[in-house]
């Protein structure tokens, strides 16, 4: 269930995702809290590059591997704009990182994509439970839906 606290820092999530759409990425935006409520570190998709494994939840994993202790990275909770890929789940799985809360669902983004006319990525677009099924997850967040899909719609149009 997501609350007002979750809800706050899912917004910060989305302010991310805008700031990666300013910069030319795909927009998305991520950060990790620690069990006392303290945000430990935030990031925004960074794909225009070239390098498409640029995303923000991978580069929280990543930090929390290298920062964090494992009973840290348990109790830690990841909020993001939109729901892990395969890639970032495994990764999220991989480092033993706990809940994650999203504002916008895989399967939405998915529906999103092909109201564009978008082509589909190279992986295959799976929920996070499909990839690391004991990770507990909440989302989507309704109130944030047509924010982020105006993001989408945006970079889709300035990306055919």
């Amino acid at each position: 269930m997501i609350d007002d606290t979750d809800l706050s820092h899912l917004n910060r999530c989305v302010e991310l995702a805008q700031l990666a759409l300013d910069e030319g990425d795909q927009p998305f935006g991520s950060l990790i809290i620690s069990q006392d409520g303290r945000v430990l570190f935030e990031d925004r998709n960074r794909i225009s590059g070239g390098d498409h494994t640029q995303h923000p939840e991978f580069a929280i994993a990543r930090w929390a591997a290298n920062n964090l202790s494992e009973s840290d990275r348990k109790h830690a909770v990841v909020y993001t704009s939109g729901e892990h890929c395969a890639m970032c789940s495994a990764a999220h799985g991989w480092v033993g990182l706990g809940r994650i809360v999203y504002a916008s669902s895989t399967e939405q983004f998915t529906q999103w994509q092909n109201e564009l006319g978008a082509p589909a990525g190279p992986v295959r677009a799976l929920s996070i439970n499909e990839v690391i099924p004991d990770t507990p997850v909440d989302g989507p967040a309704e109130a944030l839906t047509e924010r982020i899909r105006a993001m989408h719609v945006a970079y889709h149009h300035r990306h055919a």
